[in-house]
């Protein structure tokens, strides 16, 4: 299985090499499967994963740092491919992508290899050329959260999902933080050789085979700040009627219910129904951090009369059990104590 991935001027040179890594380990581990591996991956059969690092012309490009990234082929001569793949970059001044002509060329490969059949992913920021290529337009995607609103702004066809970790639509899978090239890499291991070989590779390089969200990371309130609507029922939500309905916020905001869901659709790609429930989960995980925080008065304070709905909800969208978030909260928290002593 021949994977290709993209070097760019400014691509992260830790992106590509570990993409590259993780694709021999796995057939690594194929050929010489660990002890007490089940019967089944032994017998496993499956073509190896060829990986090849390809440019507009061939010639190696340099990482942000001005290392040189060593390429093995151009985008004409390196025959058909099965995924290609574009990692994250250095940004411009203006916090973008920087445009040019082989980013440009990039997309436009990218975009013939996905009609051929081929998979195509990114991670990060290379999310940019995929939207340069069209390929999101009308498609759900994910890009790095802090680059969610100019992502927007560029791509506005595009139905970026907020906070989420990997998305993917019609062979194309978009994935999120600068190091989430990990989960670009094991959703494509598991789209061409199975759940079994995708699993294996996350055991042998310890690593989340389910990534959290993107959401818990990002500072609450992040994505309202992009329109006064939001920022506006972030407040009636969080110190009003936690519990309201759509039908009730849309009273509120003294606008129909069917201007409301084309608004938040077109702002968050939320029905309202979807918003509510994230404003009301971020305010749990607000709550959550103080101490003695208990996680039935959390519910609710956050308008959940029943514990029950309340831990399904906050499941849904941080991957995590309100208790299990606790625990992981505090560890951060005694990390960046112990990182300021």
């Amino acid at each position: 299985m021949r994977i290709a991935i993209v070097a760019l001027e400014g691509s992260l040179m830790s992106a590509i090499t570990g993409l590259a890594d993780l694709f021999w380990m796995t057939n690594q581990a194929l050929r010489s499967p660990p002890a007490g591996l089940p019967s089944a991956l032994k017998t496993h059969v499956c073509d190896e994963f060829e990986t090849i690092i390809v440019s507009a012309d061939g010639n190696a490009v340099r990482d942000p740092q001005g290392r040189v990234i060593p390429v093995d082929a151009t985008f004409e001569n390196v025959g058909p491919c099965d995924a290609v793949l574009v990692t994250g970059m250095a940004l411009g001044a203006d916090r973008l992508p920087p445009g040019s002509e082989s980013l440009t060329r990039a997309a436009q490969w990218i975009k013939a290899n996905h009609r051929q059949g081929a998979l195509v992913g990114a991670a990060c920021a290379g999310t940019f050329v995929l939207g340069e290529a069209g390929l999101l337009n009308r498609r759900r995607c994910t890009t790095t959260w802090w680059l969610h609103h100019v992502f927007k702004q560029r791509f506005p066809k595009a139905l970026v999902a907020w906070g989420s970790a990997v998305e993917s639509q019609d062979r194309i899978v978009t994935t999120g933080g600068p190091l989430s090239w990990i989960d670009l890499a094991l959703y494509v291991i598991r789209s061409l050789a199975g759940a079994d070989v995708a699993k294996l590779t996350a055991d042998i390089s310890v690593t989340d085979s389910l990534p959290l969200p993107q959401s818990v990371y990002a500072p609450r309130g992040f994505i309202n700040n992009a329109d006064p609507l939001l920022l506006e029922t972030e407040q009636i939500i969080r110190h009003g009627n936690p519990g309201l309905t759509a039908a009730g916020l849309a009273k509120a905001l003294n606008i129909s219910e069917r201007t409301l869901h084309r608004r938040f659709k077109n702002l968050t790609n939320e029905s309202p129904k979807e918003l509510i429930t994230r404003v009301r989960i971020e305010t749990a995980c607000v709550l959550l951090q103080i101490p003695g925080a208990s996680v039935k008065q959390v519910a609710l304070n956050c308008g959940y009369n029943e514990e029950t709905s309340f831990r399904r909800s906050f499941i849904q969208l941080t991957g995590m059990t309100p208790a299990d978030y606790k625990r992981w909260s505090k560890g951060r928290a005694l990390v960046d104590i112990e990182a300021e002593s």
